[in-house]
């Protein structure tokens, strides 16, 4: 069996012979929330103008410094776009951490050749998202989990895979050793969507009790390696008549 790396983070086991990957998924639960009416009265209520619902923010215990503004739960961003989120991976750390997608790209199996397949693995669509991530609180949360996941066509929670050796294409890997107030880093990271599916969003969401924050965009393609354009090509013979 795969070890382990982080809550809920596969990682990938390097051998002699050949590595191992293997993918995790979450299920996405809707919460519904019911707001329960109060009794009437004698009197006629004076006219009054509707009060906008207040969003409580989910901060928990991280303080958040001021003049930082956090991202209300529900916000629909695009790619490029910055979340301004409290981030609390235990009990022990935490900190307010600024988050941008920038690019979502579908990538090849053959990417993985290298790895032996599980067959859930083997029947997945793999994914790289690439995003920046600074750290505009207080606390050190280095070696921690980027907290994203790609949300598929059934509402899906995929989790982020991970590797002991090093994956060029897309390294799919922490937070650095450290990462304290003021740190940025850019990261790209692996998803693998099971039964073939396909991308619809990434999500930020640290309770069910919150809406997330998604992003979402025009996902592009990667090139195969050595994919070179013929288009406009100067050939090397020189065409014309002799006279």
């Amino acid at each position: 069996m795969p070890d382990l790396l982080g809550e809920g983070r596969h990682n990938v086991r390097v051998t002699r012979r050949l590595p191992h990957l293997s993918v995790l998924a979450a299920v996405l639960v809707t919460v519904s929330l019911v707001l329960a009416g109060c009794g009437g009265s004698a009197q006629k209520p004076k006219p009054s103008a509707a009060a906008k619902p207040s969003v409580t923010l989910p901060t928990g215990d991280v303080t958040v410094p001021a003049g930082v503004k956090i991202t209300p739960p529900g916000t629909e961003l695009s790619f490029g776009d910055t979340a301004t989120v409290a981030y609390e991976p235990n009990n022990k750390r935490n900190t307010v951490l600024q988050l941008t997608v920038t690019k979502v790209r579908k990538a090849r199996m053959s990417d993985l050749s290298a790895y032996v397949l599980d067959k859930r693995a083997r029947r997945s669509t793999p994914y790289y998202v690439d995003l920046s991530v600074k750290n505009t609180g207080t606390g050190d949360v280095g070696r921690t989990d980027v907290p994203l996941w790609l949300v598929d066509q059934n509402n899906t929670l995929i989790h982020s895979s991970g590797f002991t050796n090093k994956f060029t294409a897309c390294p799919s890997t922490t937070l650095p050793k450290s990462f304290g107030p003021g740190a940025t880093t850019r990261a790209c990271l692996l998803y693998l969507v099971p039964a073939h599916g396909h991308f619809t969003a990434m999500s930020f969401r640290p309770l069910q009790a919150y809406e997330p924050i998604t992003w979402s965009g025009k996902v592009t393609t990667t090139k195969a390696p050595g994919h070179k354009s013929h288009h406009g090509k100067k050939s090397g013979k020189k065409h014309g008549k002799k006279h």
